[in-house]
């Protein structure tokens, strides 16, 4: 994990090596295309980048392949500490369903945060 202050370059370089399913998410959350809500693309909370982030609702989604295994749950346990709600997808989810992820996505959005 990099230092806090090199956290934003990291992120940038890590936006650049995409994967396909976070790709393809990302081309139906960006630009408030999902109901008005903003997000952001691997966004640095602390010492972790999430892969989308919406401030507005606390919400974090992950697109995983397995890449978050390592720290899994010490990460889960520091975001949700914070008041942040994950939702986890898997790759395959997203590339062979994205309408439902996108659903299950804003069922997230839609359902009250955590006080």
């Amino acid at each position: 994990m990099p230092p806090a202050g090199e956290a934003r370059l990291f992120a940038s370089r890590k936006r650049r090596r995409c994967k396909r399913s976070a790709g393809r998410l990302w081309s139906r959350l960006r630009r408030k295309q999902l109901e008005g809500f903003r997000f952001r693309h691997q966004h640095p909370l602390g010492p972790y980048i999430v892969d989308f982030f919406c401030a507005e609702a606390k919400l974090i989604v992950e697109v995983d392949g397995g890449q978050h295994a390592d720290d899994g749950e010490a990460r889960t346990r520091w975001l949700e500490a914070r008041g942040y709600r994950i939702v986890r997808l898997w790759n395959n989810d997203v590339l062979a369903n994205t309408e439902g992820v996108l659903g299950k996505i804003l069922d997230a959005l839609r359902a009250d945060p955590p006080p």
